[in-house]
């Protein structure tokens, strides 16, 4: 008898991580999934995409949900989850990563008795003013199979009081998605289209509100940004929240005008990933992309006081810099002076995650 399991995707890094996780199911004979998409990201730049490029299956169900407050996106989900909940009947619910749609679906399905999996369980920042701290604390504190990536965050939940049993070391699924598609990458025409050499540019992420809501910490973190470009071309694709806060603060131009910030739109999951393969340094305030630069080999800045995914810091290329521009020019002048940090490929990030993940369901459920 098959088994039922709805698969939740809302922003774009949950669509890595469900890429290489959809994939797998879709070969289970004891697992019937459905494809839930929130609707958290919802154009083209940020969702449709990711869809096409990664050979995602279409949804089952979209609840077209969009940008709101945390609290009215929160509510919004749960409102539209729980009728689909309460139609399917799934026999599990598994979410990915720590955004609003994976507390607010996990809470809509344990009140209705459906277990939930959640996958990148048990990392911790121990920063609760990150929206995503609180998503992470309350959804490993109600699903029923917690799916880690490194070996830091069982330490986290067998120290929170989540029973052994209920922990299952996978490796990280977004990897998997990384393997997969690499030499795709490697094939795109991204740094001809901006005329820029392997190796002699920067690439720049930007969009924490820890970073970017604050007018001071944004325009330091620019002016860093710009003394870089100085020395070499800075890549910039800007998160559309970055640009609205950067417009509202007066900041347009020197995102906009600083001559070698080379400004983007976003842009698609191969063309960031050749970005990312190929570039000199990464400054960042994402959590994928230390993991993404760990496998890579490539020197990663991250523009943080602290991280959820501490083995990219003890084995990885990541060093944590915060948001200060002394440290930043301090640390990205070492990098570029010639300094490269060694690092290697932690434990179970080896492209299988999503394998471990299916037999597990398969055997427990």
């Amino acid at each position: 008898m098959s088994k039922k399991v709805i698969e939740i995707a809302g922003a774009r890094p949950n669509f890595v991580k469900i890429a290489s996780i959809a994939r797998a199911m879709g070969r289970s004979r004891v697992l019937e999934p459905l494809l839930v998409h929130t609707g958290q990201h919802y154009d083209e730049a940020m969702s449709r995409v990711f869809f096409d490029e990664l050979g995602i299956p279409r949804p089952d169900i979209n609840l077209e949900v969009g940008s709101a407050s945390h609290a009215v996106q929160t509510a919004e989900i749960m409102k539209r989850f729980e009728e689909v909940v309460v139609r399917e009947r799934p026999d599990l619910v598994l979410v990915v990563g720590d955004v609003n749609s994976t507390i607010a679906c996990a809470l809509v399905s344990v009140k209705l008795g459906v277990p939930v999996a959640h996958v990148e369980a048990g990392l911790r920042s121990f920063d609760r003013t990150m929206p995503e701290e609180i998503n992470r604390v309350l959804t490993d504190a109600i699903s029923s199979f917690l799916l880690t990536s490194e070996p830091s965050a069982e330490v986290n939940l067998r120290r929170e009081g989540i029973p052994p049993e209920r922990i299952f070391f996978v490796g990280n699924c977004m990897i998997d998605t990384l393997l997969e598609h690499r030499d795709r990458a490697a094939r795109s025409a991204v740094l001809g289209d901006l005329g820029i050499a392997a190796k002699g540019y920067a690439l720049v992420t930007l969009h924490r509100p820890s970073n970017v809501d604050d007018a001071s910490t944004f325009a330091g973190i620019l002016r860093a940004l710009a003394e870089i470009a100085g020395r070499l071309p800075v890549v910039f694709p800007v998160h559309p929240r970055t640009r609205k806060k950067a417009a509202a603060f007066g900041l347009a131009d020197l995102l906009e005008r600083a001559p070698g910030l080379r400004v983007l739109d976003p842009i698609g999951y191969l063309d960031f990933l050749c970005l990312t393969a190929n570039a000199r340094i990464v400054l960042t305030d994402s959590g994928g992309i230390q993991e993404e630069t760990t496998v890579l080999g490539v020197p990663c800045l991250t523009l943080r006081r602290n991280t959820e995914r501490p083995v990219t810091v003890e084995e990885g290329t990541n060093r944590l810099v915060g948001p200060d521009p002394r440290a930043i020019l301090r640390e990205a002048a070492r990098i570029l002076d010639g300094e490269v940090p060694r690092g290697w490929i932690p434990a179970l990030w080896d492209g299988k995650a999503a394998d471990r993940i299916i037999a597990i369901l398969e055997e427990r459920l």
